[in-house]
């Protein structure tokens, strides 16, 4: 082992990066607070992505801080397998009572990934507890993102999250992508289409390998990592009849919808559509801490529980599920959400954000613009040298004006911090307003 400087950049293998091209001009935050990051060559940025979907409340919130430090004191790590602690139930409670329905068990896990894994294995296992062991098949969507898990890449349907990686999970089929630009480019909310023409695959499928073997279908309620995608109105709620006429378990990826990004606690109740699971993490505790977690119908954790007589229930969890620290930043995460009015406050922004989304329309290279709540997301015509490349010159340039936004591609996400007021949407656009003129 060789000694290497303090500030060497060499042993760190980020994820997601450009590694090459980003530690020859590395972006380094050293501190946060509110709206903004500090870098490490004294650079304020502003935060137009909330973190990466996640820090819905701005950054270092004193009440999460604190609750973090005090919780470290008094208790930092406790066991989650055969011992628990009085917060993790009163977590779960605050979390179940914000979901529609039946939607009544939360099992915690530390990440989106995790949940999602967490769910794919629940479904599976339910099916089998009922007697349906043979229902196996999962089925996701094209350019859906399920975190990086094998399950959530295999149901997942993002081609550079699964081409280096085998054949991943067997017996995974893929609905198609629910949007059309030729057809919906620069919709305000949701496109008005016939969702069918998009479901027509589903039906199409249990046909195909009979609904016996389909153990559960899987999808986000808006399109999130993929640039920012919403499904005609409707095909939530049709996909939701056509699962259940199968006995399809249907799951909602609610990792980035969660928690007010909608205006909504979630997307089951923005959309009116009652899933059998969704996963949730990044904002059920601002990020703070690393969670997440599953929420499950009675019907699914009741069968479970009735299928076994003496002993563990189901093989599976986490050493930090549940982490004191994490529960503690959830605890105060909701207690903001609830006292602050917050999901209220994200609504009420809405439309603001919707006309300053599409007040982009005419900027160089634009071909296309999204929106739903606080979500936003344009694609820029690709470079003829290759694609991607437009992508990050802006995101390289929004840098520049003291902005941070993702790029993903060609395709341009913004998710401003849920508690903004109008002049910070209107500062991050001023901002991204003279990065496009960078591009020129």
């Amino acid at each position: 082992m060789t000694q290497a400087p303090a500030n060497d950049l060499s042993a760190y293998w980020m994820p997601f990066t450009p590694n090459k091209a980003f530690k020859a001009a590395p972006r380094l935050f050293v501190a946060a607070e509110g709206q903004f990051y500090f870098t490490a060559d004294g650079r304020k940025v502003r935060d137009g992505f909330s973190g990466l979907w996640c820090s819905g409340l701005g950054h270092c919130h004193p009440r999460i801080a604190e609750a973090i430090a005090a919780q470290a004191r008094r208790l930092d790590y406790s066991p989650a397998f055969n011992f628990a602690t009085p917060d993790a139930f009163r977590l779960a409670t605050e979390i179940a009572d914000q979901f529609p329905g039946a939607l009544n068990h939360v099992f915690f896990t530390n990440s989106g990934s995790e949940a999602v894994d967490t769910a794919l294995k629940m479904a599976l296992a339910y099916h089998r507890a009922r007697g349906e062991g043979s229902r196996t098949r999962l089925i996701g969507r094209i350019n859906g993102y399920h975190g990086v898990g094998f399950g959530g890449v295999s149901v997942g349907g993002m081609p550079n999250n699964r081409k280096a990686f085998g054949p991943l999970l067997p017996g995974v089929d893929h609905l198609p992508f629910p949007y059309d630009a030729k057809v919906s480019g620069f919709t305000r909310g949701q496109p008005d289409r016939d969702p069918m023409a998009y479901l027509a695959e589903l039906e199409a499928l249990i046909t195909l390998h009979d609904a016996s073997t389909i153990a559960a279908v899987i999808v986000e309620p808006m399109i999130g990592s993929a640039g920012v995608f919403i499904p005609p109105a409707g095909y939530l709620a049709r996909l939701r009849e056509i699962t259940a006429k199968h006995g399809v378990l249907l799951i909602f990826d609610e990792v980035i919808t969660g928690f007010g990004r909608l205006g909504s606690p979630n997307g089951a109740t923005f959309f009116g559509v009652e899933p059998d699971l969704c996963t949730m993490a990044k904002g059920v505790n601002n990020a703070a801490a690393p969670m997440g977690a599953v929420i499950a119908s009675s019907q699914i954790h009741d069968t479970m529980m009735d299928a076994t007589a003496f002993g563990i229930e189901f093989f599976h969890g986490y050493t930090y599920s549940a982490h004191p620290l994490a529960v503690a930043a959830g605890l105060a995460t909701q207690a903001v959400l609830r006292e602050e009015g917050v999901y209220a406050r994200a609504a009420a922004l809405a439309p603001l954000f919707e006309d300053l989304m599409h007040g982009l329309r005419d900027k160089p290279h634009v071909i296309d613009i999204r929106n739903l709540g606080l979500a936003g997301g344009l694609t820029l015509a690709a470079d003829p040298e290759g694609p991607g490349r437009r992508g990050q010159a802006l995101f390289l340039a929004a840098y520049e004006e003291g902005l941070s936004i993702r790029a993903n591609g060609d395709t341009i996400a913004i998710a401003p911090i849920l508690t903004s007021r109008p002049e910070d949407l209107e500062d991050i656009f001023s901002r991204l307003g003279r990065a496009f003129a960078r591009l020129g």
